[in-house]
């Protein structure tokens, strides 16, 4: 089959390499459609723990056609998602119902091998089955559930006046799942228009187009006539966005580190104003037992991800999806396997 390998940091080679076989609990799956993310650009640069050699891509919808002698959950010819990571259940970590945070993990397309493939194996364990869905709206089920398990951590207090900055595919999820889940007003701020607009239809109350770079704190801070944001969601791993964060935030609210920065980046902060203000900082990182509820909110559509895929490529062509992440222009960029037609 082919597939996306990488040998080291920024080496990658479209490679020709066996199909792999299923155990008796796996299903080797036919990858119809894998999402590239922000992750996937970390990754290239060799951050987020990757293990060599590796076949990136997490979010991935295939069709099962082989599955082991001991499968009995789904069917060959079954469309399905599945959660990308296994976690070994009894470190210390996994005792304590963090499973994301297990010793051990299995990830795939992390530390074992993912979807930029022809073919992928996965853990029937881990299947869902989404034959009622349209494989591109079931590509968006692992990051809708890690804004699912975001959500969980924040608990968002009913009636809350929040700032969310990024309109990107995360940004849009989170502004779709934010008013259902406590936030009195929504207010999103990014720099491209057309983003905006998507994300005033799905659920922000108010938008503002900011620079990158530039200087909008006075601006968003009026939105609440100087009182600041209760809580205040960093979506895009900018510095430059965070750096504002504790200024926009209201007494006693929350900042909320959401975007994945570069591992090496610092932000510097002010403690007094966490200590004198009660402040609190909350961070989240991938998903934990949330993909039902992220199927669900997808089949019910309390997210409709209609017209967030704007590129689609080929494996041949995932040089180009990376750079496609990359530009503000896009939303979500998908890998094809079979062709983009």
């Amino acid at each position: 089959m082919k597939a996306i390998v990488y040998d080291r940091p920024g080496s990658f080679t479209l490679a020709d390499i066996p199909t792999p076989q299923p155990g008796p609990r796996d299903v080797l799956l036919r990858v119809i459609v894998a999402g590239v993310c922000g992750t996937d650009l970390h990754l290239h640069d060799g951050e987020f723990g990757p293990s060599y050699p590796l076949i990136p891509g997490h979010e991935v919808v295939g069709e099962v056609v082989e599955r082991g002698a001991e499968v009995t959950q789904v069917e060959v010819g079954d469309r399905v998602t599945f959660d990308n990571t296994a976690a070994c259940g009894h470190c210390d970590e996994c005792r304590r119902a963090r499973p994301a945070f297990c010793r051990y993990i299995l990830a795939q397309g992390v530390n074992a091998p993912g979807g930029f493939a022809e073919f992928v194996l996965a853990s029937a364990d881990r299947c869902f089955v989404v034959n009622d869905l349209d494989p591109e709206v079931a590509v968006f089920a692992e990051p809708t559930a890690c804004v699912v398990h975001g959500l969980d951590v924040l608990a968002v207090a009913p009636g809350s006046d929040v700032l969310l900055f990024g309109a990107g595919p995360t940004g849009l999820l989170l502004a779709q799942l934010l008013p259902k889940s406590g936030a009195g007003t929504l207010t999103v701020a990014a720099p491209t228009a057309a983003k905006l607009a998507l994300a005033a239809e799905r659920g922000a109350d108010r938008t503002v187009q900011v620079q990158r770079g530039g200087d909008f704190a006075d601006d968003l801070l009026a939105q609440t006539d100087g009182r600041g944001f209760d809580i205040v969601i960093d979506a895009t791993g900018a510095l430059g966005v965070l750096e504002h964060a504790i200024p926009l935030t209201r007494t006693g609210g929350t900042v909320f580190v959401y975007g994945m920065t570069a591992e090496a980046a610092m932000l510097l902060i002010a403690p007094y104003q966490v200590f004198r203000r009660e402040l609190t900082i909350k961070g989240s990182f991938a998903q934990q037992f949330s993909f039902d509820r992220a199927l669900a909110a997808l089949r019910n559509g309390r997210v409709d991800t209609a017209g967030m895929v704007t590129h689609r490529f080929t494996l041949e062509e995932y040089a180009d999806a990376l750079a496609a992440v990359a530009d503000s222009a896009c939303i979500k960029a998908v890998i094809r396997p079979g062709g983009t037609s």
